[in-house]
């Protein structure tokens, strides 16, 4: 017979990447995963993942059982929500998937702070440099993004503003001059983040209704961390496109300066995804009120 603590192993064998890292998620032994899963394939007479490759693929029947069971495990949180609400408590697991670097700067904090006011609330938080590319939808009650998502499946809560721009350190453009014009970037040694499958060599300019340039780059240097691309432009090797909340400090001490200021980038405003309400646990509005707290005023301008 299936249980819910069958369904609720398989699920994060079905959000794993092997049976080794469901292991490290569960805290076993990857051995006794194996086993584990051997027991409730011989229990269901069913194979549920397929073993003749090196990736851990699911079979029909796993798939099968991956979708139906976290319809099931769900409910089975939409009723205990209601009666911990019914209770006035919050408590259960908050699963939250966020960007690397703000995720740590900014949601890992906030996620503490609601571990303070609700004890009983189990956190889990899983940092990706592309959150909405990397996760199933199913595997997390939060998603932190930052710029407009690529479609409405889910509904938005924004949380704070945050424009991209364009920067420099003070030793690069004393060596090369500050650009006046978008076109002018074309001379330049530019840098980018490559997070995504997204083009983020071509830069959008909007400055009047009148001119809205698009600027082909030929990035010099790249990284998919943030972190890495910053650094290489505090010591001087090009200009960069980073988000406001990331370098604000540095604008502020003047470790980087903004380029082509009176030019704007496609704002990419800090938004929290969720599901449906109706299916939403009590725990996640909480904790989406308590980011939005956290992030008002707006901590890079203020």
């Amino acid at each position: 017979m299936l249980t819910s603590v069958d369904i609720e192993f398989f699920a994060v064998i079905a959000e794993s990447s092997s049976l080794a890292a469901a292991a490290r998620r569960l805290d076993v032994t990857p051995p006794a995963v194996s086993q584990r899963l051997r027991q409730l394939e011989s229990r269901m007479g069913v194979r549920l993942v397929d073993r003749s490759s090196k990736q851990l693929n699911l079979t029909p029947e796993g798939e099968l059982l991956a979708a139906r069971g976290a319809g099931v495990l769900s409910d089975i949180e939409v009723i205990s929500a209601a009666l911990s609400k019914s209770r006035n408590s919050v408590s259960g697991p908050l699963r939250v998937a966020a960007p690397f670097g703000f995720g740590r700067a900014h949601v890992a904090p906030a996620m503490a702070a609601m571990k303070q006011r609700f004890p009983d609330v189990e956190l889990v938080l899983n940092l990706f440099d592309n959150p909405l590319g990397s996760v199933r939808s199913d595997s997390w009650d939060v998603l932190v993004h930052l710029g407009a998502p690529p479609d409405s499946t889910f509904r938005l809560r924004r949380l704070a503003p945050n424009r991209r721009l364009l920067c420099a350190a003070p030793d690069y453009l004393e060596r090369h001059g500050e650009p006046l014009h978008p076109d002018d970037l074309r001379r330049h040694v530019c840098g980018v983040i490559r997070e995504d499958e997204k083009d983020v060599s071509l830069w959008r300019f909007t400055l009047a209704r009148s001119e809205s340039p698009t600027v082909r780059i030929r990035p010099a240097f790249a990284s998919n961390d943030g972190d890495v691309v910053t650094a290489w432009a505090l010591a001087g090797l090009g200009i960069v496109e980073r988000s406001e909340w990331a370098v604000a400090d540095d604008l502020r001490t003047g470790r980087l300066i903004e380029v082509l200021p009176d030019w704007r980038l496609a704002d990419a405003d800090v938004v929290a995804l969720l599901g449906p309400r109706e299916g939403r646990a009590v725990r996640v509005d909480h904790f989406v009120d308590t980011l939005r707290e956290a992030l008002t005023p707006t901590p890079w301008r203020s």
